[in-house]
């Protein structure tokens, strides 16, 4: 049985202030997850796991009371989220384009083995530091790291004392907890199940993570 998250009987006060919190999905599976490609800009599709996955998501916060559903501009970050949102009884989605993957350049579409032979120095530094990291023809991470905690902010600053949810991309997840937490190293790789949820509380400009996302996949 999936796990439902119960609904709010108050807003949410943290120190006083009257905070978000923020569920960021990520999207369900495609083909090009299954392959272990890089997808970044690429708009790819669901496929029928992909859709279970949003299932899945959707069921876990049907009783959370979500006002707003956010999501990135990809096919299937806006499929998962229409799919929360109809769960959720909310009527309309809102495309944030902040909350869009990152720019891999020459390595979307390519595997990891693929990219680290492309250009072994960018694809260490990719691994291993993700403040100086640079897709080759494509981001910097730290600047989708920083567009990321932008979305972040702006989102908590629209629904101050709401619950909301917002659909992104595995790393887009992973450069937010890294950036809020200071961890520049190879641990910043965090395992982002598909479908999965990580909450956020959002408030006074601040945004403090309030729990990791579930399951192992670390594509």
């Amino acid at each position: 049985m999936t796990e439902q998250l119960q609904v709010p009987t108050h807003p949410v006060v943290s120190g006083g202030v009257l905070t978000c919190r923020l569920f960021v999905i990520r999207h369900g599976t495609t083909t090009m997850n299954v392959q272990n490609r890089y997808r970044g800009r690429r708009d790819v599709p669901l496929d029928a796991q992909g859709y279970q996955d949003a299932v899945d998501a959707a069921r876990r916060l049907s009783r959370a009371g979500l006002t707003a559903v956010y999501t990135g501009p990809m096919r299937r970050t806006i499929a998962t989220a229409q799919i929360v949102a109809d769960e959720a009884r909310v009527p309309d989605l809102r495309i944030l384009h902040g909350l869009n993957n990152v720019d891999y350049g020459v390595w979307e579409g390519m595997t990891a083995d693929e990219a680290a032979r492309a250009d072994p120095a960018a694809f260490e530094s990719y691994r291993r530091r993700p403040s100086r990291a640079v897709c080759p023809v494509g981001e910097r991470l730290s600047d989708a790291a920083d567009r990321m905690i932008s979305s972040l902010r702006l989102i908590g600053e629209r629904h101050p004392g709401e619950t909301v949810a917002a659909v992104t991309h595995a790393v887009m997840i992973r450069l937010a907890v890294a950036k809020l937490h200071g961890v520049d190293d190879e641990t910043w790789r965090i395992p982002v199940g598909r479908g999965s949820l990580t909450a956020f509380e959002i408030g006074d400009g601040q945004i403090r993570l309030d729990t990791l996302p579930d399951g192992d996949d670390v594509d």
